[in-house]
């Protein structure tokens, strides 16, 4: 059996002027990313104002450089050839062990501080997205929004059901409006 060698460069985000090494996504997290890359991305086609980038390097200042899972940016003066420079008007984060608690409560901080619009924690345990809402520079919750398969959907009292929102309601656009179980539905 061949054996392949390459060099991975190493990724690294800086929180609050700590280095922090960045982990190898889990199969999910790359296929959650793939979908909500595909979604918006869709979206924004041939619209020219604002840019969905994954995976890009944000430079906030000297202490806090973070590499969020996607991005839409608006203001083209912020991009840079090396990353953003400022904060973008959407960042997700795709939560896994290592990383959650820093992006519930650190770099939510952070990027609430430098003025991000919005900001989505993306699950892959429990198939939901919360959202936050940027109003008088703080994240307000928006909700929680959650994908079911047909087992777990029958087992939810009318109540319940009626309580569910099934589709994310993107607030930088009128007309944009994200089916949660499409984000989760190729996961293995």
């Amino acid at each position: 059996m061949a054996q392949y060698a390459y060099e991975e460069e190493s990724r690294y985000e800086l929180i609050g002027g700590e280095e922090r090494m960045m982990t190898q996504p889990a199969p999910n997290h790359n296929i959650i990313a793939s979908s909500l890359h595909r979604i918006i991305g869709n979206y924004l086609h041939g619209k020219k104002k604002c840019k969905l980038m994954g995976e890009v390097d944000i430079f906030f200042d000297a202490d806090n450089h973070f590499i969020p899972d996607l991005v839409v940016v608006c203001d083209k003066k912020k991009i840079h050839p090396n990353g953003i420079y400022g904060a973008p008007d959407l960042v997700v984060e795709i939560l896994s062990p290592s990383t959650a608690r820093y992006d519930r409560y650190t770099k939510k901080d952070i990027y609430e501080k430098f003025g991000v619009r919005e900001y989505w924690l993306v699950n892959p345990k429990d198939k939901s997205i919360e959202v936050y809402h940027l109003t008088d520079g703080r994240f307000q919750p928006d909700d929680i929004y959650h994908a079911y398969d047909e087992i777990e959907w029958s087992m939810l009292t009318e109540k319940e059901k009626a309580r569910e929102k099934l589709k994310l309601k993107v607030s930088l656009y009128d007309d944009l409006e994200v089916d949660v179980a499409e984000v989760f539905e190729d996961m293995v």
